[in-house]
Parts: C-alpha cells; sequence; structure tokens
C-alpha cells in the first residue's frame, strides 16, 4: 500500500462539472425505478418500520399494536418515515422522493471523501460509481432501512478521516453520534466504534480524549431508546428481534438458504410462541390483543442460538462459509417466492449487477494499494467488520451494498490513474 500524502492526479476538475453530473445520475435512474415499482413500493416486502411508523402517527404508540410498545425492529428507519407520514401521507411517490434525496446525499458524502483523499477528479469518479450501483438503483427507492445504512456509513467514514487529521473533540463527538444513529439503523454495528477507535489510536497513541468524547456521544445517542425499551418493554436491548439471530444459527438454516431460501422461511420451533408480528396480524384480524413477552423471547432465542454454534461449531462453519459467499458474490441472489420470479428484473440481476461488480471489485483491488495507507487501512477494517458479522448472522447483497461505496473509493482511484498512463 502506498504511503505518504495522496498524490494529486491531473487538472482541477471544474466544479460546476460535479454539480449537474452527481445529481443527473443519482436522481435519473432513480426516478425511472421509481415510476416502474410505484404499484410495489408500499404494497410488497415493506420493512418492520413502515409498521411502527403507521401506529405511531394513527396511534401514538411506537409498535404494531396501539397501546402496546415494541422494540422488535431497529428504530431509526421507522422514525425517517414518521414525519413524511405524519405530513405528506403514505404514498409511494413521498417514500420515493425522500429515499431519493437519501441516495443524493450518499453520493455528496462520498464526493466529498474523494476530494479528501484524492482529487475532485477522483471524488467525481467515486461518487458516479457508487450511485450507479445497478442493485442500489432499484434498491433505493424501496422501503428499507439500508438506505440509511449507507448514508451514516458514508458520513461516518468522512468524519473519521476529519478525526484522524485533526482531532478535535467537536468532530469526535459528531463521529461518536453518528455511529449512534448507524446502531439504532442496524443493530450488527454495535461494535464498530471499537474498530473505528483501533484505527484512530493506530499510530496515534494521543488521541484518547477524543476517543472518550466518541464514546459518550455514542453511548448518548443510544441511551434514550434503550432506556425507553427498559421502561415500556422491559428490557435493556436495541431491537428484541432474537429469534432472527436463531433462525440465521440453527440446523435447518443451510438448507433452507441453499434451496433458495431466505432465514425467515426457516421453520417455526415448536411452543415457540407467537411473534410480535404475528399478534399483529391477529389484532388485524379479530380485533383481540396478544400481550407478547418480547425480552423473554429475545433470551430464549439468543440463547438457543448461542448452543447451536457451541455444540455444532462443524454446521455454523459451514454456515459461515456460506455466509461468506452470499455477502461477497457479485450477482444478487434470487430466492424462491417472489413476484415476477424468472421476469426482467432477475436478468438484470444476472446480468447487470455481476458485470458491474466484477469490474468494481478488479479495480477496487487495485486502487486498494494506491489509495493513502490509512485509508486503505480503515476500507480493510470496515469491510472486514461486515464479513465478521455476516459469518455471525447471515450474509447477503443488501448487508454489503451499503459498504460498497468504500470499493468504489479505491475503484476511483485506480481509474484516474489508469486514464492519467494512457494520456501519457
Amino acid at each position: 500500500m502506498a504511503a505518504g500524502p495522496p498524490r494529486r492526479t491531473g487538472q482541477r476538475l471544474k466544479r460546476p462539472a460535479a454539480l449537474w453530473l452527481i445529481p443527473l445520475a443519482v436522481v435519473a435512474p432513480r426516478l425511472i425505478a421509481l415510476l416502474h415499482e410505484r404499484g410495489a413500493i408500499t404494497a410488497a416486502f415493506t420493512d418492520k418500520g413502515d409498521d411502527f411508523a403507521l401506529t405511531f402517527v394513527r396511534h401514538g404508540t411506537y409498535g404494531f399494536i396501539p397501546g402496546q410498545p415494541s422494540a422488535y425492529t431497529q428504530p431509526l428507519y421507522g422514525f425517517f418515515l414518521v414525519p413524511l407520514y405524519w405530513i405528506l401521507g403514505r404514498h409511494w411517490l413521498v417514500v420515493g422522493l425522500a429515499q431519493i434525496a437519501v441516495a443524493l446525499g450518499v453520493a455528496w458524502l462520498v464526493y466529498a471523501i474523494g476530494k479528501r483523499i484524492a482529487d475532485e477528479r477522483v471524488a467525481l469518479v467515486a461518487a458516479l460509481l457508487t450511485t450507479v450501483h445497478p442493485y442500489l438503483v432499484w434498491h433505493d427507492v424501496h422501503m428499507n432501512r439500508e438506505i440509511l445504512d449507507q448514508l451514516l456509513a458514508a458520513a461516518l467514514v468522512l468524519l473519521a478521516l476529519a478525526v484522524d487529521r485533526r482531532p478535535t473533540l467537536l468532530g469526535a463527538g459528531a463521529l461518536g453520534a453518528v455511529l449512534g444513529l448507524a446502531v439504532l439503523g442496524n443493530a450488527r454495528l454495535i461494535l464498530l466504534p471499537l474498530v473505528v477507535g483501533a484505527w484512530l489510536s493506530w499510530r496515534r497513541p494521543r488521541i484518547l480524549a477524543a476517543l472518550g468524547v466518541m464514546l459518550a456521544a455514542f453511548a448518548l445517542v443510544l441511551a434514550p431508546w434503550v432506556v425507553r425499551n427498559r421502561v415500556s418493554v422491559g428490557c435493556f436491548a436495541v431491537t428484541t428481534d432474537g429469534r432472527a439471530l436463531w433462525k440465521a444459527n440453527n440446523p435447518a438454516t443451510y438448507g433452507v438458504l441453499a434451496r433458495g431460501g431466505w432465514i425467515d422461511d426457516v421453520p417455526k420451533l415448536p411452543n415457540s410462541g407467537y411473534t410480535p408480528q404475528e399478534a399483529r396480524d391477529h389484532w388485524l384480524q379479530t380485533g383481540q390483543v396478544w400481550h407478547i413477552d418480547e425480552c423473554g423471547q429475545m433470551r430464549r432465542f439468543q440463547h438457543l442460538a448461542l448452543r447451536f454454534v457451541l455444540d455444532h461449531p462443524g454446521e455454523k462453519a459451514k454456515l459461515a462459509g456460506q455466509a461468506t459467499v452470499m455477502l461477497w458474490q457479485p450477482s444478487v441472489r434470487t430466492t424462491e417466492g417472489r413476484p415476477n420470479q424468472g421476469g426482467a428484473l432477475d436478468t438484470l440481476r444476472r446480468t447487470a449487477e455481476p458485470a458491474f461488480m466484477l469490474v468494481l471489485y478488479a479495480l477496487g483491488a487495485v486502487g486498494l494499494f494506491l489509495v493513502p495507507r490509512r485509508f486503505a487501512a480503515l476500507v480493510v477494517a470496515l469491510l472486514a467488520y461486515q464479513w465478521v458479522v455476516a459469518t455471525l448472522f447471515a450474509g447477503d447483497t443488501r448487508y454489503r451494498a451499503p459498504w460498497d461505496f468504500l470499493i468504489a473509493l479505491c475503484a476511483a482511484t485506480a481509474l484516474v490513474r489508469l486514464w492519467e498512463r494512457v494520456r501519457a
């Protein structure tokens, strides 16, 4: 990996080019996808945050059922939807345009990161590679919490670079707050502050005060939600969906995933009780309310998942290998039982996405040795964290895609260097 300050590549890029190219590359394809998918945006495969947001707007309860608070999902995406539903109503255009705006924010953050590690030319190419990602063009307009994962991932990388360059307490506090929001959007990131803190400490042993502020801000952002769950639900937790961990770690998981299913298709454990979602469905059909012990279920399924790992290490190793393939494979995994299975969307998943990702992987591998050494170390640390988490839970394109901008930044550096050599 190349050490020293980043090399300035070529002439300075004219700022107006970035001002119109980036919004055009973000908005145009996503508007086309949004108009094509308008009938499915609020009707199919909606996130649990959608149910929570609707209940909150209509009844003032953040959960599935009025008067019964729940912590069965990470809260951030639901709170993102709440003001949209409250002010503008639940409509495919409202959700789609809001998420396109988030995607535009991601592109500008990647552009800012590119300028910090190299120059405006690399920044523009990286922003364009990030935003024309075929999978994200489709995924960004549908209801999914990963849209916020990507925004916060780019923000925390930019802030980490800023703190690394000048470790101010204000910058460290902002970084900690963004890390806290990232965990509220995705509980898998709960240990990410340790990774970022270790990277900041590398060759900078006098950064302890900034690290303390970062961790304090991280805890401060998490505290209201975690305490709310203790008071209203019964336990300290970011999410009580321990069943998801068990569905990713039990004897039936490997076979279900191998034949094209998803962890939601894992057979239900006998006498495991009703989930909060099942209680919601029962309430909608009958008007009767079942009170679910979310905390008790969480502890039980966490225990079962742990026992599986300890009692069946060989089977867990197979699941870890399967998760690795599912996380890093260039094509989008197609599962059974989907609408329009075998149609044009599946064709794009089998052609456009793998073609794009294979090129991005190749350029990213080369660019990893061309970007500044400390940034390369950060890229490796963050992607390795996602890999480890996938082996513990489950792997899928939607878990990797929010972090693909890191590969795009390395790939952009390689492309610009290659272009310079061709011109020379």
